[in-house]
C-alpha cells in the first residue's frame, strides 16, 4: 500500500513534522510507535488519571463520553489508525476510487484503512456521529480487523451484525450506536493516518487509545508514558496509605495532607520491602525509587 493515497492523507514526513515530541520509534508510515510494555501498563490507568496529566500538559481536548460498546466491562488499549470520512459526493468518491484503484487498494473504500492495521493498532474513525446509514463495519470486516490488530475499534459512527460482532471474542467496539443498514453508499473515505474529531477530541495517528466504560482518552504519544507512571504512583501511594491508616500509624489528616517528609522516608523503604509483591512492574518501580530523593 502506497504511503499517500487519499488527497487527506499525512505523510510520513508530515507526521513527524506534526507530532515533533515524540523521539522514539515510528512505523514506516510515520506514526509514533508507543512501546508494549507502556501500552500494556495502560491498562491500568484510570480515565481520571490519564484525563488528569493531560489536562495539566494543556491538552484539554483529548476526552469524549457517550459512547456504546459492545463488549462491556472491557478496556480497549493501542495504537490510533485514524480514518476521516465525509458524506458521500459523487465526483470526488469516483476520484478517489479511480486513485484507489491505480495504486492498489482493494475492495470498497471502507476496507482500505483495515487492509494498514497493524497489531496493537485501534482503528479510529470520524464517520461524524451517523447511525442510520453509518455502519462502516460487519461481524466479516471485524473478524479481518481483529486478525490484523488484534483489537477493538472507536468509531464515531455504528456499527452493523451486532450479535457476530459480540461473538468476536477481545473486541470491544466503542461506538455511538448499531444499526442494519450499510454506510458504503452515502459515505466517502477521505483520509488515512491523518488528523480527525472524535467528538470534543483531536486524534493523531499513534496517539494511545484508553477507552474504559467512562470514555476514551486519546493521550499523545510523548506524553503516554508520564501517564503510565503518574498513575502507577498514585496507585501506589493510595495502597500504602490505606494500610497505614488501617495500621493506625497516621492520622486521616496527615495522609490526605502533604506528606512530611517522615512519611516519604517511609514510603521509599515500604516500596523497597513489597517490590516484588505489589501490581506495578518491578522494573518501574525500582525507576520510581531511583528518582525519589527520600
Amino acid at each position: 500500500m502506497p504511503e499517500k493515497f487519499c488527497p487527506l492523507n499525512l505523510t510520513p514526513g508530515e507526521l513527524i513534522e506534526y507530532t515533533p515530541e515524540w523521539n522514539g520509534e515510528r512505523f514506516p508510515d510515520g506514526r509514533p510507535k508507543v512501546p508494549d510494555g507502556i501500552l500494556e501498563r495502560m491498562r491500568h490507568v484510570t480515565t481520571t488519571q490519564a484525563w488528569g496529566v493531560l489536562r495539566g500538559e494543556g491538552y484539554a481536548f483529548q476526552f469524549e463520553d457517550g459512547w456504546q460498546c459492545t463488549h462491556p466491562g472491557l478496556t480497549l488499549v493501542g495504537r490510533a489508525l485514524t480514518a476521516m470520512y465525509m458524506p458521500r459526493r459523487p465526483a470526488i468518491r469516483k476520484i478517489m476510487e479511480e486513485k484507489g484503484a491505480r495504486t492498489g487498494c482493494i475492495g470498497d473504500q471502507i476496507s482500505w484503512p483495515i487492509d494498514l492495521l497493524s497489531p496493537g493498532d485501534v482503528y479510529v474513525a470520524d464517520v461524524y456521529g451517523k447511525i442510520l446509514d453509518g455502519p462502516i463495519i460487519g461481524d466479516n470486516l471485524g473478524m479481518a480487523i481483529h486478525a490484523r490488530s488484534g483489537n477493538g475499534v472507536v468509531f464515531d459512527g455504528s456499527v452493523r451484525d451486532l450479535e457476530g460482532i459480540e461473538e468476536i471474542p477481545d473486541f470491544p467496539c466503542y461506538v455511538r450506536g448499531w444499526h442494519p443498514s450499510y454506510a458504503s453508499p452515502t459515505i466517502m473515505l477521505m483520509g488515512v493516518n491523518t488528523a480527525v474529531r472524535i467528538g470534543q477530541a483531536t486524534v493523531m495517528p499513534g496517539d494511545v487509545v484508553l477507552a474504559k466504560r467512562e470514555g476514551v482518552v486519546f493521550v499523545p504519544p510523548h506524553l503516554a508514558e508520564k501517564v503510565v507512571k503518574t498513575s502507577e504512583l498514585i496507585s501506589l501511594r493510595d495502597m500504602f496509605g490505606k494500610q497505614r491508616l488501617q495500621e493506625g500509624r497516621y492520622t486521616p489528616g496527615q495522609i490526605d495532607d502533604r506528606w512530611t517528609d517522615e512519611i516519604e522516608i517511609d514510603f521509599s523503604r515500604w516500596l523497597e520491602d513489597r517490590i516484588d509483591q505489589l501490581p506495578v512492574p518491578k522494573e518501574a518501580i525500582q525507576e520510581l525509587l531511583k528518582e525519589r530523593t527520600w
